[in-house]
């Protein structure tokens, strides 16, 4: 079997991130992710390779094999069923958080003490769904893509479960923060039969990630 660890990145604002954690590690990309039309990069390291995906389909990526190593936010990892993947580390990238958000409005007489039943738009159907379940709350779950801040404000939704980062886009559309759900920011994880077939390679790399993030 090849030692070449394969790392998959997703796109955006993780992948602008890791790009100074990964030169830490001694790990640059052959040529620019954000130009290059390729898909798998090679590394200056000769035993790593780099695969661009959607930030979505990292899990997926490592859970079957097609890559070692991934780097993916905690909220896409809490929204999968990666029974194969193991969590290794906080990498302290792409900070932020995920948060319950109403119309200012509405938050003005509201107390989510209170809430026995919630109409909410979220593209974090698994996680919204556990968090309310936990607490008893029934949720009427309207699954969206994308602008969740324009659900309350055509009636789509009640409220909305997202991430945020500033708040200003929720300000900005007359929203405001009313629950903490989670803090979010990008893990390293792991394929379990890499640990094992590639063990040498995948820890060394793996330690020299947590070298760069320290």
């Amino acid at each position: 079997m090849s030692s070449i660890v394969h790392i998959a990145l997703s796109k955006g604002r993780i992948l602008e991130e890791s790009l100074p954690l990964l030169a830490r590690a001694g790990i640059e990309p052959a040529e620019d992710p954000e130009t290059s039309r390729k898909l798998v990069l090679d590394s200056r390291d000769p035993d790593v390779k780099l695969i661009i995906i959607r930030a979505a389909d990292v899990p997926t990526y490592v859970q079957y094999g097609a890559a070692d190593l991934g780097f993916a936010g905690k909220d896409v990892l809490m929204e999968s069923d990666g029974d194969d993947l193991y969590e290794l580390l906080d990498l302290k990238l792409a900070h932020c958080r995920m948060i319950v958000a109403e119309p200012d409005r509405l938050a003005a007489r509201d107390d989510p003490r209170n809430w026995t039943r919630l109409r909410i738009a979220t593209k974090y159907v698994k996680t919204t769904r556990q968090h309310f379940a936990a607490k008893g709350i029934q949720t009427d779950i309207i699954k969206l893509y994308g602008s969740m801040e324009l659900a309350p404000l055509v009636g789509l939704s009640d409220r909305i479960v997202d991430l945020v980062h500033t708040g200003r886009t929720l300000a900005a559309n007359g929203l405001v923060e009313v629950e903490h759900i989670a803090d979010i920011s990008a893990r390293l994880v792991a394929n379990r039969a890499s640990l094992k077939m590639k063990h040498a390679a995948v820890r060394a790399l793996v330690q020299r990630l947590a070298q760069a993030v320290q």
